[in-house]
């Protein structure tokens, strides 16, 4: 077979020698690999390509590792662009308390705002410094000079226009940063006056609607600098960005729009042809951004927090009463905002992602192979694990410890068990603890690798305890070396999991009773996900 390009294929080996198998980092430097590598033997099969290098270093390729990577999640062909209508069913919303209690309705929310470019959580407390709660839940806050917190609501006396009860058109925040903050929340707390409704429009729909329309100004707008500035006494914050920020490939990635804090003045560096050709275009997206079937129009109500992505999203709002009763000149209106980055938001979903589907392989195994025999005894391998873990709960035992015990024996999956009824010793705890330890930590992984050791170690140590073991784990005792001798009996004492690992062992005896209630793998994935790295 034909070998691509080897310093490309050498680059992306995947062997612990050439790779952390933990954060996936690579060892070596590019400047490393010798002049004039070769691959001077291949072999592929349906486990993958095998390739022997002409510096004696050996690569193994797993089948489907150069699998076409996704695209850019922050550009249009990651998106779905939408308009008002596609809302019309309801939006992207979950409740807070869920979204905090269940992994899954928090991998739907941040991927609403990921690939929709917002989302609304309800029923966060309608209490002050709350927005900070929600950011911190998938990432970190921006802090900019307008703090960590502030407050979005009618001053006497604004320097913003936002401070105000008057109609904000659409628009993305910051735009004078570099880089800008790309998320923003908003917390209702009170929301009683007449008017105020929010509103945002895909601002990635519109570019797309222009460069449809009219792929001349989309150009021009995608190619011109445009500087933003914003000044007070404290702050002078100035960056010079396209209206419309594409990807090397010519994707759109980024929109900065908004006119108050545009300096139009600093166009005049464009020839006059230019600044004709530039308004014209400007004031077409402009056009594009205002059509009423892009708008989606909604009202906050106190304890909605909208989410939504700052470098893609327009918001607006309505006008609405700047005063009350009390004629103190605050409105009814009052939000609560902060800012917050995709990367983190990205981040924790791609990790929620990897935890969930390692908590689903896990379950498809205890409900698939997990309903065999085990090991000769009354129960099956899925009914003895749970019981294990069930009784690890109702001991007071901390979460990684009841997650050693449900996963104690899962290195009999894939039919290793079979192996070890047959007189060979699976080292089936080495196995699980290897399989588990790129999702779990050692306060998980240890106690179910010395688990077999610890049935060992009480054997030689605890008077009758061998004589408590079921025909089955006497058998297979023989087979994993037999009681401990002194010097490994001490050895293992010193072992700082030791004592975790013997409480695993008792577990494991107790839990092989047909006749005892049995929890569902369901009932212990919280557990698990906390439990995760």
């Amino acid at each position: 077979m034909s070998v691509p390009n080897p310093y490309w294929l050498r680059d992306n080996c995947p062997c612990t020698e050439c790779r952390d198998p933990r954060g996936g980092q690579k060892r070596f430097q590019i400047g490393d690999l010798p002049d004039g590598l070769t691959a001077v033997g291949a072999v592929e099969d349906a486990t993958g390509l095998a390739v022997h290098w002409s510096d004696g270093h050996r690569s193994h390729y797993p089948a489907g590792w150069d699998a076409p990577a996704a695209p850019d999640e922050r550009t249009e062909h990651a998106k779905r662009l939408w308009r008002a209508a596609d809302f019309a069913r309801g939006l992207p919303e979950a409740d807070w308390a869920a979204y905090l209690a269940d992994p899954e309705e928090r991998i739907a929310v941040l991927a609403a705002v990921r690939r929709s470019g917002f989302a609304l959580l309800r029923g966060v407390p309608a209490e002050p410094g709350r927005v900070l709660e929600v950011a911190r839940s998938f990432g970190y806050v921006r802090e900019t000079n307008y703090g960590e917190l502030f407050d979005v609501r009618v001053e006497p006396d604004p320097a913003n226009l936002a401070f105000t009860g008057l109609a904000i058109a659409p628009h993305t925040d910051n735009p004078y940063r570099d880089p800008v903050p790309t998320l923003q929340l908003l917390h209702c707390l009170r929301n009683d006056c007449a008017g105020g409704d929010s509103g945002l429009v895909d601002g990635f729909r519109a570019a797309d609607l222009l460069r449809a329309e009219d792929p001349a100004a989309f150009a021009l707008l995608a190619r011109t600098p445009v500087p933003f500035r914003y000044r007070d006494r404290g702050t002078e914050l100035a960056a010079e960005k396209p209206l419309i920020g594409l990807d090397p490939r010519g994707a759109i990635r980024e929109v900065r729009f908004n006119n108050r804090s545009t300096d139009t003045a600093a166009l005049r560096a464009l020839s006059p042809a230019g600044l004709d050709a530039f308004y014209a275009a400007y004031r077409r997206f402009a056009a594009i951004t205002l059509r009423p079937d892009l708008r989606l129009d909604f009202r906050l109500a106190p304890g909605d927090c909208l989410l939504f992505d700052n470098t893609r999203l327009l918001h607006a709002r309505t006008a609405f009463e700047t005063g009350d009763d009390s004629g103190d000149g605050t409105g009814h209106r009052h939000l609560q905002g902060c800012y917050a980055d995709l990367d983190a938001l990205s981040s924790t979903l791609a990790v929620l992602r990897r935890r969930t589907a390692a908590l689903d392989e896990l379950e498809e195994l205890f409900e698939g192979e997990g309903a065999g025999e085990y090991l000769g005894e009354a129960v099956t391998l899925a009914a003895h694990m749970l019981q294990a873990a069930a009784l690890a709960r109702t001991a007071g035992a901390p979460p990684a410890l009841v997650a050693a015990a449900l996963l104690h024996d899962t290195g009999h999956f894939r039919g290793s068990g079979r192996e070890l009824m047959a007189g060979t010793d699976n080292r089936h705890g080495a196995t699980a603890a290897a399989r588990l330890a790129p999702h779990f930590p050692p306060a998980v992984t240890e106690p179910v690798r010395l688990h077999v050791d610890a049935k060992r170690y009480l054997c030689a140590t605890e008077p009758g305890y061998l004589d408590r073991l079921s025909p089955a784990s006497v058998h297979t005792l023989a087979l994993q070396g037999g009681p401990m001798s002194p010097a490994e009996a001490a050895a293992f004492a010193a072992h700082p999991f030791s004592a975790d690992a013997v409480a695993v062992r008792r577990w494991d005896e107790a839990a092989k009773d047909p006749a005892a209630a049995t929890p569902s793998f369901a009932e212990f994935r919280p557990l698990l996900l906390d439990s995760m790295r």
